[in-house]
């Protein structure tokens, strides 16, 4: 540990919260169908798309329509990138030849990427075209990024409402969201990144050769703007297998900041556009402190348990002041640290370091950050809106205290409300805890594992809480790619997305027919130190109390392994 990784750290936390105040500014405006500076270019090409769908913009749809709506477009995004993924042999831009993938792998991928996950059971430089890479998977980073975003628009609205009907319109939503901000910012950053090494070649692959004189097969895809829409849509996964370990996808420093600030900076746009929406940016901005500290928090503590010489050494007496183990060596602890932190608080899942090589202790807190619901600062509108939920619990345990209704944003919180925000976060405990239990017992599952024991265990817990916590980040060692693996860790993936988008949904459709109150002086302030502490509390509580025992069993337990281990040799 030193100054300039504290350093690191802290720049790239912060220039991704400083960048995110303006886009959210702007993202806010496309929300609310307020003019903007690229209308000129854009607002034309929205007309197109809304005369050819039939669709009228302005008609503001009802949440069940609007719920509705997300399920059919998100059905066919599937049913199109798995026909794409099984036809990919007989398909044009296949220059490396890659016959189809089989319909169970076909399944788990067309799910991963149409659920904002981008988990990948297969070598992605090894296994799909250049065709599949960019009108299958590259198109689904920018939609289902856009589908989460509207999940933010919907719910917004109903706060500010009073005694509304509708929650926007959904197909106005995912088209303005998509042309008006992540195409645009998506065209910026893949510009700049293939200026900066980042390759971006149709061809499939090029031949060099080392500097011992051996010849060498390097492959080659358009990586530079999939690489912008991953980590701007907090997408993840990777055309290369290893991700930002890879030097064309990750040439040099200056990629490496721009990507991990691209991670989370849509994130926090998202939590700004919402509060300017909502007409709520006080409160709105305290959500934000809540996560920025148990960011900063989860930062500081991995950089502390990564970079302790590893006890194994100490013990041998080997100088070895930092624990390199699984981090990049081009970057340092500081960088492959902080990007395990900001990909797994978000729902990203991109990786420039290997996780299971991790320690223990860190390996446990990258899962527990996704076990959290991935709010720090999650993906492009569900984060903002889970915290939302967690919001909405905060206050309703506060209204137990004290013997009051609660009420959150001017707007009553009752039973139904409630009901719907236990859904929302009960799926992932149930997805994630059940089909580890399961796998956890099962020969079909256990012949994946690399590693026995509690290791063997975070291997299976690690797999089904990116996958239901919609991350997509692996811990190496699990052997994915069979027909149990990629079925449950789909259906993981669709329980993880779609049932707290509808239950949210379902909130917001519940709050938009209520009147809107003003703040009485029994009203909990939900803007101040008090509030954000409650809201922290609550999200600890939930967390630990239901993933505590399973992290015990696995990284905490193999932690006192390696303790034991050292004492004892």
């Amino acid at each position: 540990m030193n100054i300039q990784g504290w350093g690191e750290i802290a720049l790239t936390l912060g220039l991704a919260v400083m960048l995110g105040w303006p886009i959210g500014v702007y993202m806010s405006r496309v929300w609310n169908g307020e003019r903007t500076w690229l209308d000129p270019v854009l607002k034309p090409v929205e007309a197109v798309f809304y005369g050819a769908a039939g669709v009228d913009p302005k008609r503001s749809q009802g949440w069940l329509g609007y719920a509705g709506a997300l399920l059919a477009f998100n059905l066919a995004g599937f049913v199109l990138l798995y026909a794409i993924l099984r036809l990919q042999g007989v398909l044009p831009l296949n220059p490396q030849g890659f016959a189809g993938v089989s319909p169970h792998l076909a399944f788990n991928t067309a799910v991963s990427f149409v659920t904002n996950t981008n988990w990948q059971s297969y070598g992605g430089e090894a296994t799909l075209s250049t065709f599949t890479q960019m009108v299958g998977l590259t198109v689904q980073n920018f939609v289902s990024a856009a589908t989460g975003a509207t999940i933010a628009a919907a719910l917004a609205r109903a706060f500010v409402a009073n005694r509304g009907e509708g929650v926007g319109n959904f197909w106005a939503d995912l088209t303005r969201t998509t042309l008006y901000v992540l195409l645009p910012a998506a065209l910026i950053l893949a510009v700049a990144l293939s200026g900066l090494g980042i390759v971006q070649s149709l061809a499939a692959h090029v031949t060099a050769t080392g500097v011992e004189g051996g010849s060498q097969t390097l492959p080659l895809f358009p990586a530079a703007s999939q690489v912008a829409i991953k980590q701007l849509g907090i997408n993840g996964g990777g055309v290369f297998n290893v991700n930002g370990a890879h030097p064309f996808e990750n040439p040099n420093a200056i990629t490496n900041l721009l990507t991990a600030v691209a991670i989370n900076v849509m994130g926090w746009a998202a939590f700004f556009a919402f509060g300017r929406t909502a007409m709520a940016g006080r409160d709105i901005r305290a959500l934000a402190a809540a996560a920025l500290i148990l960011l900063s928090v989860a930062s500081a503590a991995m950089y502390v348990i990564e970079t302790q010489p590893a006890p194994a050494l100490v013990a041998a007496q080997v100088d070895a002041s930092v624990n390199m183990e699984g981090k990049e060596v081009r970057f340092g602890a500081p960088a492959s640290t902080v990007w395990s932190v900001v990909t797994t608080g978000a729902s990203n899942g991109s990786v420039n370091s290997m996780h299971a090589s991790f320690m223990p202790l860190g390996g446990g807190l990258q899962m527990f950050l996704m076990q959290l619901g991935e709010i720090l600062p999650g993906g492009v509108g569900s984060g903002i809106a889970i915290m939302v939920v967690m919001a909405l619990l905060s206050v309703f345990v506060a209204g137990l205290m004290v013997g009051r209704t609660p009420e959150y944003l001017g707007k009553k919180i009752e039973a139904r409300e409630i009901q719907f925000a236990m859904i929302a976060v009960l799926i992932l405990p149930l997805a994630i805890l059940g089909f580890t239990a399961v796998s956890a017992v099962f020969p079909a599952a256990l012949a994946g594992l690399l590693n026995k024991g509690p290791h063997g265990l975070s291997e299976i817990l690690y797999a089904y809480t990116s996958a239901a916590a919609n991350n997509g980040s692996a811990f190496a060692g699990l052997t994915a790619n069979a027909p149990w693996w990629n079925t449950t860790l789909g259906l993981g993936m669709l329980f993880g997305r779609f049932i707290p988008a509808v239950a949210v949904l379902a909130i917001a459709g519940s709050l938009v027919v209520k009147p809107k109150l003003a703040p009485s002086p029994g009203t909990l302030p939900t803007d101040n130190g008090l509030f954000i502490g409650l809201l922290i509390g609550v999200i600890l509580i939930l967390g630990g109390l239901q993933f505590l025992p399973a992290l015990a069993l696995g990284p905490i337990v193999e932690h006192f392994q390696v303790l034991a281990a050292v004492a004892g040799a």
